[in-house]
């Protein structure tokens, strides 16, 4: 690993510790053994090697999620596996535990490389969602869109909820709580209605359907 490696390793690992505003470059210089002068030479300013660390944190967590919502096999179980994938719930997301802090939020070109990991992870979860939509495993009147928000709002508020209890229960509690509504909603697409249109004949929400909804 060279010099500007280095520099954006130890950086990527301190603001995913402690935040951007918390990290100074000369905590980065003694944790990378780095001297100021090769720091200045690749990156003059702290906010461009936070750039650098931000954009190296994106792009290191995008291809594990990528490869299962992208990959093979049944929607259902692709869906499943993000859900249930390997995490560090008291670290929080290296990626989305940097949208609460200020200079990053109030910094279009820091926030840009996070902005758009989250958008390539939702339009994959909607991919993913209305593949099994097309075949029968989810409602036709299921919001792929909506669902996709509902898996990453439960998973980044997870991380908050396990970082404030100290105790990585509440991150692995709502995740199966989201695997428990997938499966409901699943299941209820294989009771048919009683007119045998095919239809299941609960929503989203767990009630029935309304009897002007059936013949």
């Amino acid at each position: 690993m060279n010099s500007k490696e280095n520099l954006i390793e130890t950086m990527s690992d301190l603001i995913w510790e402690r935040g951007y505003a918390a990290t100074s470059p000369r905590e980065v210089r003694e944790r990378s053994g780095v001297g100021q002068g090769s720091m200045y030479y690749h990156f003059p300013s702290k906010r461009d090697l936070g750039i650098a660390a931000i954009r190296h944190n994106c792009e290191t967590l995008l291809p594990a999620s990528l490869e299962i919502l992208n990959g093979p096999g049944d929607p259902l179980d692709r869906l499943t596996r993000y859900l249930s994938r390997d995490s560090e719930p008291l670290r929080g997301c290296k990626v989305g535990r940097l949208t609460q802090d200020p200079e990053v939020v109030a910094d279009p070109g820091m926030l840009a490389p996070i902005g758009t990991s989250f958008e390539t992870i939702h339009h994959s979860l909607v991919a993913v969602i209305e593949e099994a939509i097309r075949m029968g495993e989810l409602p036709a009147d299921v919001d792929a869109g909506r669902i996709a928000h509902l898996m990453t709002a439960t998973i980044q508020g997870g991380y908050v909820l396990a970082i404030a209890a100290q105790d990585p229960g509440p991150f692995n509690e709502a995740r199966r709580g989201a695997l428990d509504l997938l499966d409901a909603v699943s299941r209820a697409t294989t009771h048919k209605t009683s007119d045998g249109t095919g239809r299941p004949d609960t929503q989203l929400d767990g009630t029935r359907r309304p009897d002007d909804q059936k013949e």
